[in-house]
């Protein structure tokens, strides 16, 4: 019997050779995940530290497992396999940095609607996706990147 699909959002971010480490992500996911749609890559300064430019990107995708086991089964072990080494720098430079940001319908990073590395990319595969507020997606992403630093990369194909 085939396990249920879930919805689920991720938002991929890389500052350490990020050209080479978003695609080799998403190449690395869609062999996990069955990927609706991906977004555009973007660059954006850090945000709460130092360090080179991040490129983000958001995947639309279907998961067969649970939330947990995505994060531990999946995106933990891919993030070690490129080179990631968590620190208790938090804001510390990345190969990749996988986050679910909506699983099942339900916002899991509440950071979404704060800022415009997150909100773009995201947008581009969940434009109708409302705030609690009622805002859509789209036009908070279109109101944060008239104040925050972002620049598409048309460089970069995932």
């Amino acid at each position: 019997m085939k396990r249920p699909g879930y919805q689920v959002c991720l938002l991929l971010g890389s500052n350490v050779r990020p050209e080479t480490n978003l695609p080799l992500a998403v190449a690395r996911l869609r062999r996990e995940l069955t990927v609706l749609q991906a977004s555009s890559v973007w660059e954006s300064p850090p945000v709460g530290g130092g360090g080179p430019d991040y490129l983000n990107a958001a995947l639309l995708a279907v998961s067969h497992t649970g939330v947990l086991s995505l994060k531990q089964g999946t995106l933990l072990p891919l993030e070690a396999r490129l080179g990631r080494v968590r620190t208790s720098d938090k804001n510390s430079p990345r190969p990749i940095d996988l986050d679910i940001i909506l699983f099942d319908g339900q916002v899991l990073d509440p950071t979404l609607w704060q800022y415009a590395h997150r909100a773009v990319p995201v947008s581009e595969v969940l434009p109708g996706l409302r705030s609690e507020d009622g805002e859509t997606l789209k036009d908070m992403a279109f109101r944060l990147a008239a104040v925050q630093s972002l620049r598409l990369r048309t460089d970069v194909a995932l």
